[in-house]
């Protein structure tokens, strides 16, 4: 970890949730407002229930009364809500004299009990209490990261650890009993779904909201701490945009298509912002093209600054975004046009190059370019006209301002606008004759253009390697969701003189290929297509075949104890096997995990599927026997 970046928790434990510190105070105010929002909520569904089903004109009267109180307390709660997300102070350093930068605060989520998940096997969940702890303790770890790399590892391991789940437990079209609560990370508004998606969208917008609490903290008054927080904002729009891509029809608006569209644009206009203070940074000269490149470079942020606000205004986001937000995004694209034009003027009045080729969108009004480079008084009057719009743009960015009370609170925003828009007035005054009685002329608008465009980087998760938390319950291709098993048999064979009477094939788990007809195995019960689980009481599922045919051989005078399961509908679950092990978007990460992922399409939130399906070698890489006909594996099938 940098120094830059505070400690806030340990690597595997997520924040102390009780530590008093100004970040906790933050979460522990949002949790408590989405709880308000909740009960408020649930109280208006219940009353406009009663106005509509009441006949009493004197009961509508009351609940109507009542329903205005309800709607006016969660309009606070909204407003103090939006005061919550618009606290960007907290999450910059007090040394940073930059602008400030917008972060996202995480989604709030409440507790999931996973015990009913383990029956799918028929197994006693008790069986797996310490599994079951292991994987309630890192989810409840992930709902507070520190803010480091090693919180984004938390939550990178959870979603990770969420693949094995879904295969584990999550059958393609039944949904189990396990409700996974999140709250809206903008409006409080909770929603609820069974679908593990919505599990893993919720986890990946947190990955994306946490990098932009990581960029937005850096010290950019240096370079490193530039490039670190434009790397953090690059992945935060990675995340977002992955989101964007993978998962649709999602029940929160924070997670909507309009929504991450905006957060994808705002974080790499925020990219863009901090290339244009590097490029400040690293420009100690004030040669004539550094000031052209600088002027280009701020007329960029403003462009795309001028998107964000496009997307903002969109009829789905507007009423949703923190009118902060939608303040600021505002006042950084006149601050930073505002810049362009200085430095344009800068340019033009203190230096004679001549070199102004593709500076313009269009050439300016009046006396070709050419005549304006070569006449001193022609370069200050073009000098001037840009000034005088940079200082327009200051005003309106100082306006826009001041109308919004969150950011008539930040001091480093006030101190950054007053400083700027006093550096083009002197300027200006500077080039002010006594006898200049011609009308300024209006400035030309500057071709944005930037050295370095931002890159949109996806979330890498094979960095994070994870175990499958549930190994115990077999290995995953065989022992997994889509499977419907039947319960656990118990099989007392009495050896006789002509042997067990059965046929084994395959190891990890060690399947039945055939039983002697009359034979031990068939008289006690055993059936081809079995699957040995565990042999007198011992654990088998991930055995060898020469471990079972051991443990056979080995057995006492009295015989052997085999636990079997059987696989119903083995034809119609080997071509469900075959074909999940194409690869989809969700999954990138294959070699990691040891297979693709699939999810089930009876989900309110679903996989988008739109690009083409890749096969692959997967199939024969898991060892599953579903995958292998019988014919192929002879040489590891024997009888005893």
């Amino acid at each position: 970890s940098n120094s830059n970046e505070l400690q806030d928790g340990c690597a595997c434990g997520g924040c102390d949730p009780f530590a008093q510190t100004q970040r906790s105070k933050l979460q522990h105010r949002r949790a408590r407002i989405n709880q308000q929002i909740n009960k408020e909520m649930r109280m208006r569904a219940g009353a406009e229930n009663l106005f509509r089903a009441t006949t009493n004109n004197k009961v509508k009267e009351t609940v109507a009364l009542e329903l205005s109180f309800v709607n006016s307390n969660l309009q606070l709660l909204k407003e103090e809500l939006e005061e919550l997300n618009s606290r960007i102070n907290p999450l910059i350093r007090v040394e940073a004299v930059n602008v400030p930068m917008i972060p996202l605060g995480l989604k709030e989520t409440k507790e999931v009990d996973f015990t009913v998940s383990v029956q799918h096997y028929g197994e006693d969940s008790s069986d797996y209490d310490q599994e079951i702890k292991e994987l309630m303790e890192l989810r409840q770890a992930m709902r507070t990261p520190s803010r480091n790399q090693a919180g984004l590892e938390l939550l990178m391991e959870y979603y990770n650890q969420l693949y094995y789940l879904d295969q584990r437990f999550f059958p393609p079209h039944r949904n189990l009993g396990v409700h996974f609560h999140w709250y809206d990370s903008l409006t409080g508004v909770p929603s609820c779904q069974r679908a593990l998606a919505f599990e893993k969208g919720s986890v990946l917008f947190n990955i994306g909201a946490l990098y932009t609490q990581i960029g937005a903290r850096q010290d950019r008054s240096a370079t490193a701490g530039i490039d670190r927080a434009i790397d953090a904002f690059q992945r935060a729009a990675g995340a977002f945009n992955y989101l964007k891509e993978n998962f649709s029809n999602a029940p929160s608006l924070d997670m909507s298509g309009p929504s991450l569209c905006m957060l994808v644009r705002l974080m790499v206009a925020q990219v863009q912002e901090c290339v244009f203070e590097r490029v400040t940074l690293t420009t100690q000269d004030t040669h004539f093209t550094s000031q052209l490149r600088l002027a280009q470079e701020a007329a960029r942020v403003s462009d795309v600054y001028s998107l964000v606000q496009q997307t903002m205004s969109q009829p789905l986001v507007k009423d949703y975004v923190p009118f902060s937000w939608a303040s600021m995004v505002q006042v950084k694209s006149e601050h930073f046009r505002a810049l362009s034009h200085y430095y344009a003027a800068v340019a033009l009045c203190d230096h004679t190059h001549k070199a102004f080729l593709q500076f313009y969108v269009s050439a300016p009004s009046g006396p070709s370019l050419s005549q304006v480079l070569r006449d001193p008084e022609e370069r200050r009057k073009l000098g001037k006209a840009h000034l005088r719009r940079a200082v327009i743009r200051h005003e309106e960015a100082m306006r826009v301002h001041s109308l919004c009370k969150i950011l008539r609170k930040m001091d480093i925003l006030q101190d950054v606008l007053s400083i700027m828009h006093k550096r083009s007035l002197d300027k200006y005054s500077e080039l002010d004759q006594e006898d200049d009685f011609d009308e300024t002329a209006e400035a030309p608008e500057i071709q944005s253009q930037t050295h370095q465009k931002p890159d949109i980087t996806p979330p890498n998760f094979s960095t994070v390697q994870v175990t499958d938390i549930f190994q115990r319950l077999g290995p995953l291709s065989v022992f997994c969701a889509r499977a419907r098993w039947g319960p656990v048999r118990l099989i007392c064979l009495q050896r006789k003189e002509g042997g067990l009477g059965l046929t084994l094939r395959g190891d990890s788990p060690v399947l039945v290929a055939g039983v002697v007809p009359g034979g031990c195995a068939a008289e006690a019960g055993l059936r081809e297509g079995d699957y040995i689980v565990a042999v007198d009481g011992q654990d088998c599922k991930w055995a060898k075949h020469g471990e079972v045919v051991h443990m056979l051989k080995s057995c006492s005078d009295r015989g052997v104890e085999l636990s079997v399961v059987t696989l119903h509908s083995h034809d119609t679950q080997r071509r469900s096997v075959l074909l999940s092990h194409g690869s989809d978007k969700e999954n990138t990460r294959q070699r990691l995990l040891g297979g693709a992922k699939g999810q089930s399409s009876a989900s309110l939130l679903n996989w988008n599927r739109k690009k083409k399906r890749e096969g692959g070698g997967v199939t024969k890489r898991l060892g599953s026997t579903f995958s292998l006909s019988f014919g192929s594996i002879r040489d590891t099938e024997a009888m005893y």
